[in-house]
């Protein structure tokens, strides 16, 4: 599973030009679903995202995890994420998740982010063509792959 973490000040999500889900201070997550990933992945994940201590302290430092600071994520899943460049120019996606298996996990990862960590988590449509701002804080722009 990849998993672009973003600090974010605000961020929204539409399809067909209605607003779908905004959230306020948090995490935009971009989430990849690979065809190997499997619910221990999640568990891993769901945790190391949590847990990210992104944001600053009273002393300015990277210190504190979204709980503290009382945010939000707004999840989009991106099976783009798991594009193979190396030949040509068109991108493969034989790595990514068939639609069924990385919709579940997706919405496995948002379900324990929330339930597990209590986590307000907000999301996009799985499969949709949406459209999506953010105003990045920082920037502050973390990338988590469970292979590494």
């Amino acid at each position: 599973m990849r998993v672009i973490i973003q600090r974010v000040n605000e961020a929204s999500v539409s399809i067909a030009k209605e607003e779908k889900a905004a959230i306020k201070k948090g995490f935009m997550l971009l989430v990849g679903v690979h065809d190997d990933d499997t619910e221990e992945t999640v568990d891993y994940m769901a945790k190391k995202i949590a847990k990210m201590r992104i944001f600053s302290d009273e002393d300015d430092k990277l210190n504190l995890d979204i709980k503290q600071v009382g945010g939000e994520i707004l999840s989009i899943s991106q099976f783009t994420l798991y594009a193979r460049t190396r030949k040509g120019n068109r991108p493969s996606f034989i790595d990514a998740a068939k639609p069924d298996h990385g919709d579940r996990l997706y919405q496995l990862l948002n379900q324990k982010l929330n339930e597990d960590y209590d986590i307000e988590v907000k999301t996009g449509e799985f499969g949709a063509d949406m459209q999506v701002s953010l105003i990045n804080d920082g920037p502050v722009t973390i990338i988590l792959d469970s292979n590494e």
